[in-house]
């Protein structure tokens, strides 16, 4: 099992300087580059503090810049907010600028806040059909002439200009947690982002079952990648837990307010829905909140992971951003590099040696 990481800059108050928020996410890039992640990923937001996100390409340009080896995804662009020109040349030319390390990754867009004002009228769960018309677009324009005649597009015969640099064109991944966007997903190629968001571990199973089940239903296709994010936060004594924890509630209140778009948001800071508003309210339970998601000292991070390997993940992605300070997410890089991935790597080449042998 490979490891990620995915960060966005975010300001939780007013107080919180932009020019510090850009520093945070560029050492963190580099600790994640320096300490053998696969990859980083970065995802598309627009008019929210919480993930200041407008252009992931952007982002991706200049991490690029100050990274040598780490892959760099969208995780994820929001595939209605895109012409599938712009989108093919945009990405192709990212490419080019970072080296051939892209990682496509899209998803249908997640919060009817953000539709409303990108795409009025349009509901969320409307982003698939967008997001399923523009992927096989992308892909013909990344290859060459290709004419359109969609739902939501038509064009005549074009190509993307520049074509990526990567041969064999940058890995797509798509965001899945329905069945039927894993089938699709699988059956055009792609590899598939997944979470278990704030559900206990058996929802890592039912994930895993629906990519066994599409992969299964695809024979037809290579078995692509599958990569599982959780919130996640390592200390270093057990009785550490409760700051992340708490941190993790008071995000995870904001993120009702725009999913199910029941709050107020103020010059881009969204308000912390009450409580007794949320969905899932076990979800919020500290003690289910410090068990479920990916928050523990380096011994019971390792064991929570033993869950995600087992369950046939290839990437277990490392999600810093909701809000943790800086300190922290330093902190859980640093152990995570130090003491959780030696512990992998080891099973790996222990794995390596045992295939070879039988």
């Amino acid at each position: 099992m490979k490891f990620a990481v995915a960060i966005s800059m975010e300001r939780g108050s007013p107080d919180a300087s932009m020019h510090t928020v850009k520093n945070n996410m560029l050492e963190i890039a580099r600790m994640a580059d320096e300490g053998g992640f696969e990859t980083l990923w970065t995802s598309e937001h627009h008019t929210i503090e919480a993930t200041i996100a407008p252009n992931p390409f952007q982002t991706l340009v200049w991490l690029g810049q100050h990274t040598d080896r780490i892959r760099l995804g969208t995780g994820t662009l929001a595939a209605a907010y895109w012409n599938p020109i712009r989108l093919a040349g945009e990405s192709a030319f990212c490419d080019h600028l970072i080296g051939g390390r892209l990682e496509f990754g899209i998803a249908r867009g997640a919060y009817q806040y953000e539709f409303d004002r990108m795409l009025p009228g349009t509901q969320q769960q409307e982003g698939v059909g967008y997001m399923k018309e523009l992927v096989p677009a992308v892909k013909k324009l990344w290859q060459g002439d290709y004419a359109h005649d969609g739902h939501y597009w038509k064009f005549p015969k074009t190509a993307a200009v520049p074509k990526p640099l990567q041969k064999q064109l940058p890995p797509i991944w798509v965001a899945a947690r329905d069945p039927g966007t894993f089938d699709w997903a699988v059956s055009i190629g792609a590899n598939i982002l997944s979470t278990p968001l704030s559900s206990p571990a058996a929802e890592i199973y039912v994930l895993a079952e629906k990519f066994r089940k599409a992969t299964s239903d695809h024979p037809e296709m290579p078995r692509p990648r599958f990569m599982m994010q959780r919130r996640t936060s390592v200390y270093a004594k057990a009785d550490d837990w409760e700051i992340p924890v708490r941190y993790s509630i008071d995000y995870g209140r904001t993120f009702e307010n725009l999913m199910q778009n029941i709050g107020t948001v103020k010059d881009g800071f969204p308000e912390a829905v009450p409580y007794e508003l949320v969905r899932n309210k076990d979800n919020y339970n500290p003690e289910n909140i410090r068990k479920n998601l990916m928050f523990g000292t380096p011994d019971e991070v390792i064991e929570k992971l033993m869950d995600y390997e087992a369950a046939g993940v290839d990437q277990y992605c490392l999600g810093l951003s909701f809000n943790q300070p800086f300190e922290l997410q330093r902190q859980t890089l640093r152990l995570f590099i130090e003491e959780v991935m030696p512990v992998f790597a080891a099973r790996e080449k222990d794995m390596k040696r045992t295939a070879s042998v039988g």
